[in-house]
């Protein structure tokens, strides 16, 4: 629910007033132990979650030789920006990066207006068998008819080795519209009434009103489409098969993935000395690839994640408060 101006002015004044008293407050022995012990175990915690990545970037910028000796551990050695410039030199990774990030951005923009819309219709008790489509809703969230039945399916709809298909299944999530539905019932009802009274339709409401008063949970079901678009790659490894043009860097990484393992299942049958070194310095050089080709498929969400963070989690609460 929107905060009055008397409110948003009363919330400064109290952190005001605990701005200029928490000095006078006293900690006991208690106290100060308990928070030493909280910063200590939540920094650690914080450390592992970070370290993955750190230790991921500083193999992209140091010097291959060392990477493939295993001699980076915790700082770069042999700075250097060659493995992104060599990333970039591929001819196929600008392409799956424009497809990524199209999908990313057009398939959330669509989600989340769907997910608006047809969370403020399910909302209205004048809507024809509200209760049936809803409930018809919510049963699609536990219920997938399979891998071979959803392919063919797509086969059928002419959605593989089509753009489409990254957009179209992906428009309604009946998780995203409960989300949103909950939260439009928590907005004072007195606002729409009066709204109706000054002569405005349902499309002006929403457009006007909830929408404007519904941004938490939209930034909130807005973060959750752009996680599960970028880092989707299962629907192009399955229904982008003979569409290279339309794979996404998740699917790139994938078959990297797949060709250092199959070099590195070949080397034990290399007959000379020089083609094992040749078949050993490809596996190396497509690690750190792999790695380079990690770090920029994770940088996104890393640097909008913290932005929408207030969001989410406003978002969030007040829209899992009623059911």
């Amino acid at each position: 629910m929107a905060m009055t101006k008397q409110e948003k002015l009363d919330a400064k004044l109290e952190k005001a007033y605990y701005r200029k008293h928490k000095s006078h407050i006293k900690l006991t022995g208690g106290d100060v132990a308990f928070y030493i012990v909280d910063y200590i175990v939540f920094g650690l915690f914080a450390l592992l979650c970070f370290f993955p990545f750190y230790y991921i970037f500083i193999n992209t910028v140091s010097n291959n030789e060392m990477v493939a000796r295993g001699a980076v551990n915790f700082y770069p050695i042999g700075f250097t920006l060659q493995n992104y410039k060599d990333m970039l030199a591929l001819g196929d990774l600008g392409q799956a990066f424009i497809v990524t990030i199209s999908r990313t951005l057009i398939g959330t923009v669509l989600m989340v207006v769907a997910s608006a819309f047809c969370g403020y219709l399910v909302t209205k008790k004048e809507m024809w068998n509200r209760k049936f489509w809803y409930r018809f809703l919510v049963i699609t969230m536990y219920f997938n008819a399979g891998l071979i039945p959803g392919y063919t399916n797509m086969l059928m709809l002419g959605l593989t080795d089509n753009y489409l298909g990254y957009i179209i299944p992906a428009i309604v999530q009946p998780y995203n519209i409960i989300l949103v539905k909950t939260y439009i019932e928590s907005i004072p009802a007195e606002l729409e009434e009066s709204a109706f009274i000054d002569g405005a339709g349902y499309m002006t409401i929403f457009r006007k009103l909830i929408w404007p008063l519904s941004k938490p949970i939209l930034a909130t079901i807005a973060i959750f489409g752009a996680v599960g678009h970028w880092n989707s790659f299962m629907d192009s490894v399955i229904n982008m098969q003979n569409s290279p043009n339309l794979h996404t860097l998740q699917h790139k990484l994938y078959i990297w993935l797949n060709q250092s393992s199959n070099i590195a299942s070949t080397i034990g049958t290399a007959r000379t000395a020089s083609e094992m070194e040749a078949l050993i310095n490809k596996l190396n050089s497509g690690k750190v690839i792999k790695y380079t080709i990690s770090m920029v498929t994770v940088l996104p969400i890393l640097l909008v994640y913290p932005w929408m963070q207030k969001y989410f989690e406003k978002g969030i609460m007040l829209g899992a408060v009623k059911g």
